[in-house]
């Protein structure tokens, strides 16, 4: 396995690796550490199928099931543990303009951490391509340890102990989406979770960001609005954003424990397919987080 850092600060492009082949558990170690050190992994060229990107991402852990099935009416196109980042419907065709998944996917292009939002939030987000469009749909990372590190001394002392809650319906409501089933609403109410994060495995600090984020605990909500909101804007400056633009059978993983994300925008009339797992961070679940909030 061979890396090549392609930003200053982070993301590193991996060689000499094929993910079709499941890896030994040496080469998973040496994967884990280079998640550690870039956050954002690229391995280009991988003709991987959905059972492969499956096995590959329980080399890391448990993973997630998507949240579409709470919703009884919902019809997957895909494997309940592959998260369908396209436009297509059940029956693979381009989804309607008004399509409900449409919709509330729109709130993908607000810089995000996968499931934050959940009780047990991720660690990693494992994404590949499989149809792209003409043009567009390029998907942006932002390194938080390093806007946490460029935090001022005043902001770091504030920061740090704060609690943000996180929901799926804020995430949603921010671009007007608001259709959820009765079984959505229940099964996902808001979480908290710690706005400063230690990662385990670089020991860094890094900033714990969404769009899922709606207010801090114990600050008037408005005050804790604007805080979310000029950390987001801090922490997605340039200097601190990547740009990755897909090519067919690209595989991008990353850590959402350190990173935010966004898609951007691509001609809805043209296929973009792409298949993601997501690992649970299963050693690090937030009911504690909600257990010492409430004591």
């Amino acid at each position: 396995m061979e890396i090549k850092q392609v930003h200053p600060l982070f993301v590193g492009e991996v060689g000499g690796i094929d993910l079709s082949r499941l890896l030994d558990a040496a080469t998973a170690k040496d994967v884990v550490a280079a998640m550690d050190r870039y956050a954002v992994l690229v391995f280009h060229d991988q003709a991987i199928d959905d059972p492969q990107q499956i096995a590959f991402s329980q080399l890391f852990g448990p993973i997630e099931t998507t949240r579409h099935l709470i919703n009884p009416n919902h019809k997957l196109r895909l494997d309940k543990h592959i998260a369908d980042i396209s436009n297509l419907d059940d029956q693979n065709r381009i989804m309607a303009p008004d399509a409900r998944r449409r919709m509330s996917g729109l709130a993908n292009r607000l810089w995000h951490s996968d499931s934050s939002y959940k009780p047990i939030s991720a660690t990693y987000s494992i994404l590949s391509a499989k149809v792209l469009p003409s043009w567009g749909g390029e998907t942006e990372f932002a390194d938080t340890r390093a806007a946490y590190d460029a935090l001022s001394p005043q902001l770091k002392a504030q920061v740090d102990g704060l609690v943000a809650l996180h929901s799926i319906h804020t995430s949603r409501a921010k671009v007007g989406f608001t259709d959820f089933a009765d079984e959505e609403r229940a099964a996902l109410p808001p979480v908290p979770q710690s706005l400063v994060r230690v990662h385990p495995g670089s020991g860094r600090k890094a900033l714990f960001l969404a769009s899922h984020a709606g207010s801090i605990l114990d600050m008037p909500l408005p005050e804790g609005m604007m805080l979310l909101h000029d950390l987001i804007e801090h922490a997605t400056q340039r200097q601190f954003v990547y740009t990755h633009r897909w090519r067919v059978g690209d595989l991008v993983m990353w850590d959402n424990r350190c990173t935010l994300h966004r898609g951007r925008p691509y001609d809805m009339a043209e296929v973009r397919d792409l298949h993601r797992t997501t690992v649970s961070d299963m050693a690090n679940d937030k009911r504690g987080v909600a257990r010492a909030s409430a004591a």
